[in-house]
């Protein structure tokens, strides 16, 4: 039995990604040698379990699990559809048995309120995965850090001084500017084919890196560096939503048997040395110019840094971290989403044709969208909340982790376990939403629903404590975009081409077949594209 275990973990995470060539030869003799180790403290594990049934309530119910893999050979790499298809036979929480780690998965507006509402302080924690803990500096970011004194000041600063309202209306002009510059590129561009989804990333970086240093990429570097940026921010969110042996057998973490570690820690470090860069330009700036003017955030976190909280000091490595999460998790996911709205509405042009009614009687042909113009385009808004209800960009939130065994459903939730809140499903209940399969944007036109974290039938930025600190900038990023690029031009797919629609799971979601589309210019003098 233990060279059959031995082989299976040597050989059988092809379904999930190729193993790096050097660990493929570390792996079966470091495997053999902790295999009976890891089947005692299995056995030990599960007979703890069924003692503590006599004080607790059951672990919730589930799939039958194997002996030390649990119920890793079953996973489906689609995870967020996977998870959805086990709702029906085993209920709204479930256990999964992910190698001696236990993983919950709620799927019901009910189950989710009491885990982020109810218990939300137990559940504020994150169960780090190795991949995070490499990409954002040992996990010091806001997504990661544990919920305390440390979050808390890292929420203040992302939510209070750089994502608020008023610091993003001051940083409009760099929204309308990269903006302007991606209408201009695809001006440029009429005629041919464009990846959709790779300019709004191009897009969003740009406005991103100009807020937090004022960098931006021109000219024709724009296909070649966006191509570049976004494919290793892609990898970046592949390795956090890929399933990890390190993750799942703590002992083994140190042999990294996949690769994961040593893969995301050569990605962070091309990102790291922008960063390190970026700080060292700036600070010889100020050396130089002896101005404390903030210009950008950069400038702004450097001077926090110098004078924050002693009890809870800005470090320098939390500067990093949130350049990080600023980088990574604000690009990729409201250019998926800009994407999945375009693909969306080509496919229903009835509904692209109302975006653009409104937008004419708004605007007009001979002006340009401006962001004050936002809050007069009610079905957008509504596009923009459906687009988010069948496409959350996190399907599954970032997992959660109980700091306590806490009880909830009526079943016990062991402490440290890996809780899945799947608001993908949760946005497809056919007992919640008429017709939930459906891209409907009037079923929002009545004001019902938000994404305040509020409402448990409808959350596509989470809720409570950690609830997403970017929705201001999200918002702002995806309706200014998607108005601009259907008001600036109507949009086809190229001869012969179909449109698909089919998802790729992640721990952001996006498009598995890329949108390509050729635009058409509809506005009425050339040189509003100018």
């Amino acid at each position: 039995m233990i060279q059959k275990l031995s082989t299976f973990l040597s050989n059988s995470w092809s379904w999930w990604s190729q193993s790096n060539a050097n660990n493929d030869e570390l792996a079966p003799v470091v495997l053999t040698g902790v295999l009976i180790l890891l089947l005692v403290s299995w056995y030990y594990w599960i007979t703890f379990f069924s003692k503590s049934k006599k004080e607790h309530p059951p672990l919730p119910p589930g799939p039958l699990a194997l002996p030390l893999v649990g119920n890793l050979l079953s996973l489906d790499p689609e995870l967020h559809t996977y998870f959805t298809s086990l709702a029906p036979t085993y209920g709204p929480i479930l256990r999964l048995w992910l190698g001696k780690k236990v993983g919950i998965v709620v799927a019901s507006p009910a189950m989710a309120r009491e885990v982020l509402k109810e218990h939300d302080a137990i559940f504020a924690n994150r169960d780090v995965p190795v991949a995070g803990r490499e990409a954002a500096y040992g996990g010091l970011d806001i997504v990661w850090t544990p919920y305390g004194p440390e979050w808390r000041m890292l929420r203040k600063v992302c939510v209070r001084e750089m994502l608020s309202n008023t610091t993003l209306d001051s940083v409009y002009v760099l929204r309308r500017q990269e903006i302007r510059q991606t209408i201009g590129y695809l001006h440029r561009r009429v005629g041919s084919p464009v990846n959709v989804g790779e300019q709004m990333f191009l897009a969003v970086l740009n406005v991103i890196t100009n807020m937090l240093w004022g960098g931006t990429v021109k000219g024709e570097e724009r296909a070649s560096i966006g191509g570049e940026f976004r494919q290793v921010v892609a990898d970046m969110t592949s390795l956090l939503g890929k399933p990890n042996v390190s993750d799942f057998y703590p002992g083994l973490a140190r042999f990294d048997l996949q690769g994961v570690q040593k893969e995301m820690k050569v990605l962070a470090q091309r990102f790291d040395r922008i960063f390190e860069s970026m700080i060292d330009q700036r600070l010889k700036m100020d050396g130089q110019s002896g101005t404390t003017e903030n210009k950008d955030f950069l400038q702004f976190l450097l001077k926090l840094k110098d004078e924050g909280d002693a009890k809870t000091p800005l470090t320098m490595t939390h500067l990093k971290a949130l350049l990080m999460d600023m980088v990574v998790g604000g690009s990729e996911t409201t250019s998926n989403t800009v994407e999945f709205a375009m693909a969306e509405m080509m496919n229903k042009p009835q509904v692209l044709q109302k975006v653009q009614q409104e937008l004419d009687a708004v605007i007009g042909k001979d002006n340009i969208v401006e962001e004050s113009h936002i809050h007069q385009l009610p079905y957008l808004y509504a596009v923009m909340k459906e687009v988010l209800r069948l496409h959350p960009a996190l399907p599954l939130l970032v997992p959660h982790c109980p700091s306590e065994t806490c009880i909830v459903g009526g079943y016990t939730i062991p402490k440290g376990a890996r809780v899945f809140v799947n608001v993908w499903a949760i946005h497809r209940d056919p007992s919640i939403w008429e017709n939930p399969l459906e891209f409907d944007p009037e079923r929002f036109l009545n004001g019902k629903w938000d994404y305040s974290g509020n409402d448990f039938n409808y959350f596509p930025f989470g809720s409570g404590r950690r609830i997403c600190a970017g929705t201001a900038m999200a918002e702002r990023m995806f309706l200014f975009s998607l108005a601009s690029l259907l008001h600036s031009f109507d949009w086809k797919l190229p001869q012969g081409e179909k449109l698909d629609l089919e998802e790729k799971f992640g721990i952001v979601l996006k498009k598995k077949i890329p949108l390509v589309a050729i635009p058409t210019p509809r506005l009425s003098d050339p040189s509003l594209y100018e």
